[in-house]
């Protein structure tokens, strides 16, 4: 089993750096797009759309909320797309609003599944999810070492997750939400928030940037990652599933694999909006 989840999670490696580094920013979107398509097959099955035809209708329609959130942005399948800030930020805001909105519903599991368990909705969070996502890294890519900075989000939300699981393991005592992930803990919470204080710390001086810029870009990032963990095993845990999909031999679905980067691409985004950092591409 080891050696299974190993090799996919290189093979995955592989694949994902040669679309970031080697296609123009453009066509990466189409990349992190079918990628997504895929988390939305899985959605569906979640949200209670066993049959093919029903997950491959839902995945259509996001197909299509994508093309039209593209002509949003401005862009129109060019290598290398303009793209409209202000749309950007309006859908990375609704993006980040959904994310507190979904703190709440976390914290009030089970009772909150009377709000959003009909079938409907959870098809509707799936949109929430995955499409702002999708703008995020998008925007991302789009910025002046672009690919880098999609690697740093990477890092940050794997960083959180391990150091979650590390301090978790040595000292977790104080369930973070019991009633939806029994094995997170506020001591793992708390680890993986001071290990990726430290990587801004170091990246800030390697890089020679701003302690402040490096701080508001990965704490955030850090501090959110955790809660698309946390949504994606409510919604299993409601639908009685184990894993969100079986197409990565040993690691479940896609959904298992990105959840953390659902929740925290629109928050370090956002963050990059801001503070104005690294933008060369996007405009108005």
């Amino acid at each position: 089993m080891l050696k299974q989840r190993v090799i996919t999670a290189l093979i995955l490696a592989v694949i994902f750096l040669t679309a970031l580094f080697g296609l123009p920013s453009g066509y990466f979107s189409f990349f992190i797009g079918a990628v997504l398509l895929i988390g939305a097959w899985e959605w569906a099955n979640l949200s209670g759309l066993p049959a093919i035809w029903q997950r491959l209708v839902y995945s259509l329609v996001l197909l299509v909320l994508l093309v039209g959130t593209s002509l949003y942005l401005g862009f129109e399948g060019e290598a290398s797309p303009r793209l409209n800030a202000l749309a950007i930020r309006d859908v990375l805001i609704v993006g980040c609003g959904w994310w507190a909105l979904a703190l709440l519903l976390v914290q009030s599991y089970p009772s909150s599944s009377v709000l959003w368990g009909h079938k409907a909705l959870r098809l509707m969070i799936g949109g929430l999810v995955l499409i702002p996502t999708w703008v995020a890294l998008v925007y991302v890519r789009q910025q002046d070492n672009g690919a880098w900075l999609v690697l740093l989000l990477m890092l940050v939300v794997a960083v959180a997750d391990s150091g979650g699981y590390f301090a978790g393991r040595r000292f977790g005592r104080h369930k973070l939400a019991s009633a939806v992930s029994p094995g997170k803990t506020w001591e793992g919470f708390a680890g993986g928030f001071l290990a990726n204080c430290l990587l801004a710390v170091v990246l800030g001086q390697l890089l020679n940037m701003s302690l402040l810029l490096m701080l508001v870009l990965i704490v955030p990032t850090s501090l959110v990652s955790v809660l698309g963990d946390l949504l994606e095993s409510m919604v299993k845990r409601h639908a009685g599933a184990k894993d969100s999909g079986s197409i990565l031999p040993g690691h479940g679905g896609i959904l298992d694999r990105v959840d953390g980067i659902t929740a925290a691409a629109p928050v370090f985004a956002l963050a990059l909006l801001a503070s104005g950092a690294f933008t060369a591409s996007a405009g108005v």
